[in-house]
């Protein structure tokens, strides 16, 4: 996660040198979402199977490839097959990491051990920005973050024991696509923690894709200033799950630590539009991260303690959901941000529909995504309750 995080304040830069716009910039964040939409599932049922080792090595070490990689390109075509494939790499590491948390740890520990990992990658994602805030070629970050890659490949392969035990490797049955798929649909009872994944990540990664444009156009600040905005988020974020988040699900339960992380989420995004100074946009992408950053590790908490299917299955197809909500929401985000941003493209009639009763056009996006999350979660308030119950 520091290497991913390392190229969050250069990608759009890069991209966009290269003669990207804001929708190709949003298609290639959405690609690398979209190879773990398709791969997350696979790789998470293989990890059951063979290990959760070898599914960690191959996806860091392919990961070191893609970057560098994606350093080396030059125009938008090699762009899009290089972050295709870390995203394809990616997708091997993160069920797999999580699915090992999960075989190491009682379903009383489980919120614990996910906070603890959520803040190891949270604060690898707030110190990458403010470490790529330093390099001044937007080419650069991507090799140190293969680098890193890489490094880390020699650490697992040299140090790291396998979590699955040889007894149990069979313990689950082998899940082909199909019945994968079908183990994920609206038959399932984890529908509702899938959709909530799906959704919060959605919004957040609209946010994501944006941001840096946004903080550029409205206030000029560039890698620099977005890297110490994410450093102070990690600041408060990391602690928060590493040190309270365990506590505080076994104290209130899943569902109320994630309708708070909904709820925070929804205001930080929303207060964006009232942003006027580098102090208020840094505490209001704190409130959103805060939000995000509960969300996710209690869900794969809560999903880990309900699966029958084995801990890498489900938290692959949870973190499908999640890469699905990558896709369509840089999508959507980018689309609208490029129409409050390109008077081209029909932003006076954008600010109509809005009402124009907000102050900060450009944060119109976020509004819109903040609305989207506020209304899925309402909907599913009472599933998600249901699911608790039967815990």
């Amino acid at each position: 996660m520091l290497g991913f995080g390392i190229i969050i304040p250069h990608l759009a830069y890069y991209a966009e040198d290269i003669g990207a716009s804001p929708t190709e910039i949003a298609v290639l964040m959405s690609i690398y979402a979209g190879m773990h939409l398709v791969f997350a599932p696979l790789w998470g049922r293989l990890s059951d199977k063979y290990g959760r080792k070898p599914a960690i090595l191959l996806g860091l070490l392919g990961n070191a490839f893609s970057l560098v990689g994606f350093g080396l390109s030059t125009d938008y075509i090699w762009l899009v097959l290089t972050r295709s494939g870390a995203g394809i790499a990616s997708a091997a590491v993160i069920p797999s990491v999580m699915a090992y948390v999960a075989d190491v740890t009682t379903p009383e520990e489980r919120g614990r051990g996910m906070g603890l990992m959520g803040a190891a990658m949270g604060l690898g994602f707030i110190l990458g920005p403010a470490l790529g805030g330093m390099f001044q070629g937007h080419d650069i970050p991507f090799f140190v973050a293969g680098g890193l890659s890489y490094l880390t490949f020699i650490f697992v392969l040299a140090i790291l024991p396998e979590s699955i035990k040889e007894e149990t490797e069979s313990e689950h049955e082998w899940v082909s696509p199909r019945e994968l798929f079908r183990r994920s649909s609206i038959k399932s009872p984890l529908t509702p923690l899938f959709l909530l994944a799906f959704f919060s990540a959605f919004s957040f990664a609209g946010l994501e894709l944006t941001f840096p444009l946004f903080v550029r156009d409205v206030w000029g600040y560039e890698q620099k200033e977005l890297g110490l905005m994410f450093m102070v988020m990690g600041a408060i974020v990391v602690p928060l799950q590493g040190g309270l988040l365990g506590r505080l699900i076994n104290m209130f339960g899943e569902r109320k630590i994630i309708v708070t992380g909904i709820l925070l989420n929804v205001i930080g995004m929303v207060l964006f539009v009232y942003a006027f100074s580098f102090l208020t946009l840094t505490i209001y992408l704190t409130i959103t991260g805060i939000g995000y950053q509960l969300i996710r590790p209690t869900n794969t908490s809560w999903i880990s303690k309900q699966t029958h299917i084995g801990q890498g299955t489900a938290i692959g197809i949870m973190d499908a959901f999640l890469s699905l909500g990558r896709v369509l929401g840089p999508i959507l985000s980018g689309w609208l941000y490029g129409m409050v941003s390109d008077p081209t493209t029909g932003k006076d009639t954008f600010v109509k529909v809005l009402g124009g009763w907000l102050p900060g056009k450009y944060a119109y996006p976020y509004v819109i995504l903040a609305c989207i999350l506020l209304i899925a979660a309402c909907c599913l308030y009472l599933p998600l309750r249901r699911v608790e119950q039967k815990t």
